[in-house]
């Protein structure tokens, strides 16, 4: 799975930037320039007072789609072989 998704993945819950960047193995410049887009995006939503990102229902859309088109990938190549 790519960044965006791990990082989705990871926020579902809430997560901090810390444990974003642990889960995800990014470096702060990554996380950084990562969570601003999702931001931007509205895939995620950050908690000012608690620091915390999380998955906005948009994020979660974008990530049952990205699984899906993953499967289907993944069942194609499978047919092909």
């Amino acid at each position: 799975m790519d960044i965006v998704g791990l990082i989705l993945e990871a926020a579902i819950e809430g997560a901090t930037k810390a444990k974003i960047m642990d889960l995800v193995h990014l470096s702060i410049l990554q996380a950084k320039d990562y969570l601003f887009v999702l931001l931007e995006n509205g895939l995620l939503c950050y908690g000012k007072g608690t620091g915390i990102y999380k998955t906005t229902e948009k994020g979660l859309r974008m990530l049952e789609t990205y699984n899906l088109i993953s499967k289907q990938m993944g069942q194609n190549v499978e047919l092909t072989q």
